[in-house]
């Protein structure tokens, strides 16, 4: 196709105030006041906006721990502004859900990619300050309403409990499950096996989501 057809056919929608996905792997969103992205996700973005790293969002030793084990002192940035924001993160798919008043999810710190400021967001570690040490377990936990993004290296999987997952691909899960974590030391002819920490969910409802990739 010629510069000019390729220029019309991949210009991007803009209706409506909603996040929206311009591709399989970028969103977009209609920015008038404030917006909560991970921080570096920007790719590009239209109008008056301006960018603030914020710290994780809770202090003392949850805050301590989610600085020193994943390096993220500045897990995400709020964007302010007006006009039309373009976030991605290393070609990772993205996904839009729709959090209800009330309604709550725990996702990955890896995998939060956006969401609307009238969500409310904790920084959380798994299991005991030992063991979020040993596998660097952080997770937000995003209450609504509002729309929140994640990203997924791949087509996730949901599954229902009770279910052992590996942490490194554990995307998200609901609210209603509180996972806890194990570390399994066994060796096999003289060698870890490499899926020495698990997360166990259990009970009988809820949902955790998998992705096929070991971040």
């Amino acid at each position: 196709m010629d510069l000019d057809e390729f220029a019309r056919t991949s210009a991007p929608e803009r209706d409506g105030n909603e996040f929206r996905k311009e591709n399989n792997r970028l969103l977009g969103v209609p920015l008038d006041g404030t917006v909560t992205v991970k921080a570096g996700s920007m790719v590009a973005y239209t109008g008056d906006v301006t960018f603030t790293g914020k710290a994780s969002a809770e202090g003392g030793v949850t805050g301590f721990l989610k600085d020193a084990v994943s390096s993220e002192g500045t897990p995400v940035m709020e964007a302010e502004g007006s006009g039309y924001l373009y976030v991605a993160e290393q070609s990772k798919k993205v996904r839009i859900l729709d959090l209800d008043a009330g309604e709550s999810i725990s996702v990955s710190g890896n995998d939060v990619l956006a969401f609307e400021s009238s969500v409310d967001y904790e920084i959380d570690t798994i299991g005991s300050v030992s063991e979020a040490a040993a596998g660097g377990l952080t997770n937000v936990y995003l209450t609504g309403p509002g729309q929140v993004a994640i990203s997924t290296h791949g087509d996730p999987v949901v599954l229902e409990p009770p279910v052992f997952t590996d942490p490194d691909a554990t995307v998200a899960w609901s609210s209603d499950l509180s996972p806890s974590v194990s570390i399994n030391k066994t060796f096999e002819f003289g060698q870890t096996s490499g899926e020495s920490i698990q997360m166990e969910f259990t009970g009988s409802e809820g949902f955790v989501v998998v992705q096929p990739h070991e971040e």
